[in-house]
């Protein structure tokens, strides 16, 4: 597989899923991808890298999720 149709299935299977959640572990992208998480983790690494896919981490949890999306998006936003 290649990056651009991993970032394809990647950003058409969060955007499917937004209405439900908008946060997703790394074990569901690797799932999206149909990959072992070690092959996944270099295409979700560079989609962080190019800001197509957001990190987050609550200290003890990593999620990653489309940017500008979900609570914690629009909790930034406020003043």
């Amino acid at each position: 597989m290649e990056y651009d149709e991993a970032k394809e299935l990647i950003v058409a299977g969060l955007t499917k899923k937004l209405k439900s959640k908008s946060k997703f572990y790394f074990k569901d992208l690797a799932k999206i991808l149909d990959m072992k998480p070690r092959l996944a983790k270099k295409f979700i690494n560079q989609m962080v890298q190019e800001e197509v896919l957001e990190y987050w981490s609550s200290g003890s949890t990593s999620l990653y999720g489309l940017p500008g999306t979900g609570k914690q998006a629009a909790a930034e936003h406020e003043d």
